[in-house]
Order: C-alpha cells, then sequence, then structure tokens
C-alpha cells in the first residue's frame, strides 16, 4: 500500500511504487482533470502541485511522493488560484480545453513566486506546457490579468 496525501487527504493506494501518479489520480481516485498528453513530462497536461510546485505527474512514481502534498486542479484553491481561474473566464482562454488544468496549474505556480511577471517571466514559467489550439496570446493575457488583481 502507498499512503499519499491528495488534495488536503490522506488515501491509501494498492499500487506498485513504479506506478506514474498521473494514472494513480486519474485510474485509481477518479481525479480526471489531470490529463495525459505524452506520457513524457514534455507536454505539461498532467501538471499538478507537489508541495506547491507545478510537477509533471506521468513521470513522477507514486513511490517517490513520499510526504509530499499532491494538489490536483480539482481542489486548486487561494487567492493566486481564484485569480488566474477569474482571469482564464474573464479572458476566455479555453478553446478546446485540454491543456488548460495543467495551464492553470503552471501559471498559479508562477504567480505564487512572481506577483508581477514580465513576457520572458511568463514565456520561461509556461515552457513546456503546449496548446495544441494555439491560445498562447490569451493565456499570456490571463496570467497578465491574474496578476494585476493580485496586486
Amino acid at each position: 500500500m502507498i499512503s499519499l496525501k491528495v488534495n488536503g487527504k490522506p488515501v491509501e493506494l494498492d499500487a506498485s511504487p513504479e506506478m506514474p501518479l498521473l494514472w494513480a489520480l486519474r485510474d485509481l481516485l477518479d481525479l480526471t482533470g489531470t490529463k495525459f498528453g505524452c506520457g513524457r513530462a514534455m507536454c505539461g497536461a498532467c501538471t499538478v502541485h507537489i508541495d506547491g510546485e507545478a510537477a509533471r505527474s506521468c513521470s513522477v512514481m507514486v513511490g517517490d511522493v513520499g510526504d509530499g502534498e499532491i494538489v490536483t486542479i480539482e481542489a486548486v484553491d487561494g487567492p493566486v488560484a481564484q485569480a488566474v481561474i477569474g482571469a482564464w473566464q474573464k479572458l476566455d482562454v479555453v478553446q478546446c480545453g485540454y491543456c488548460q488544468s495543467g495551464q492553470i496549474m503552471s501559471a498559479i505556480t508562477l504567480l505564487s513566486a512572481n506577483k508581477a511577471p514580465s513576457d520572458e517571466d511568463i514565456d520561461l514559467g509556461m515552457e513546456g506546457n503546449i496548446c495544441r489550439c494555439g491560445t498562447y496570446v490569451r493565456i499570456k493575457a490571463a496570467i497578465h490579468e491574474a496578476a494585476r488583481t493580485l496586486r
């Protein structure tokens, strides 16, 4: 059995320590907001927070999480999260939506560390989050909007 703390709750999983966290979240805990994209930590669709930092859940094994606090898109909360989600809605960022939970999780991490990011900061902070629909301009605008809300 693997013991984890997910979205503020302790959970016990009957899983191999080598199981990617992504599949534990989706298949064992039914937290399907975290998406499978590439399986190689290159697209960002599977981004979750572990101890407040963005992590690609497809490349983190459940046995390696230890006492880390895992937060998925289903439970993300707080002023930064609310600012990001509000900006996403206000600016109608989403097109197909598949990548957006990962985009939002990365944006929250970025704005938690930097309340006034430049375009370059956003490019660096969001690097590795791929949007097939090409909503990058709207994503950047929403991050700037969320930053204004936080100031």
